[in-house]
Parts: C-alpha cells; structure tokens; sequence
C-alpha cells in the first residue's frame, strides 16, 4: 500500500482504535507507541546487475512494558504523522511498512496489506516480507509481454 492511500484510510475515521493485525488474527498489543517516522531511500543493486532505486515510509511501533490496555486512535497516529512531515519530507507515493516485532511478529519491515474500518475500529493488516529475486522477475515480465518469435531474456545470475 502507498503512504497516501494508507494515510487517507486512517482519515476516514480518526476516532477509531487503529489495531494492526496479522492475517491469522495475532495483534500488536494494546498501549503500542508510535516511536518513528523514517523516510527510507533504497539504492541497490541485483544480481543481474541492474541498479534499482525506490523510496518507502517505515512507520516504528513498540509496545513499553508498562503499556496501557488502550489502542492509539487513528487520530492520534495521524496528528504523530501529521508533524513528522512538517518536518522531512515522506514521498507520498513509497510503500508503506510497518516495523515490529514481539513474541507474536518477528521482527521485521511488513508490508501494509489493507486497511479495514468497521464500527468504532480500523485494522491495519500487514504481512511479512517475501524475498525475491528482481532479475528472475524482470526476466518473466519480458517473456510474459515478449512477441512469441522474440529470444528469451537472459537468465538472472
């Protein structure tokens, strides 16, 4: 999910608890704080030796010890999120991940999958990350798009 799409779901509803879940139902526990706002530019290179560029938003959860029972509301989230981009600049476009961990999450960067609101709550699903790899997937887009008499791509490694 982009950041601006995410961000104008938790509009919809700012009262709302927003509960971040996992598919099979676990969730961050209740009294999490929103510790950090990152604006991540990513450089890289595959093993195909192609340079690849991408921007993504990390938004840092952490649940204290002393955590208290209640959710922060999308409210809340937003008006954090809101004075971060005050103060560095987020592209509006990046992906959007959710950096967690606990006994239930692995730490990691999830992806943010969907946002769901019903009455009174908004849930935040997110899913771990899968690895791939960008040359094997370049090279099955050109043969998916590629003229049935043209040579397949080069393989990856």
């Amino acid at each position: 999910m982009k950041t601006n799409q995410f961000v104008a779901a938790l509009r919809q509803a700012p009262q709302d608890r927003l509960i971040f879940m996992n598919e099979a139902g676990d969730v961050i526990h209740s009294g999490y704080h929103l510790t950090e706002i990152k604006a991540a530019h990513f450089d890289t290179v595959d093993c195909g030796g192609q340079t690849n560029q991408w921007n993504e938003t990390v938004v840092q959860l952490w649940v204290p010890a002393e955590a208290d029972a209640e959710y922060m509301t999308a409210g809340k989230f937003l008006s954090i999120f809101d004075r971060v981009t005050a103060m560095i600049p987020l592209q509006k476009e990046a992906d959007i991940r959710v950096e967690y961990g606990d006994e239930n999450f692995f730490p990691s960067l999830y992806h943010v999958e969907a946002v769901r609101s019903e009455v009174g709550t908004t849930h935040v699903l997110i899913a771990p990350p899968v690895t791939t790899c960008k040359a094997r997937d370049r090279r099955i887009r050109q043969v998916e798009t590629a003229a049935c008499c043209q040579p397949a791509a080069a393989a990856c490694c």
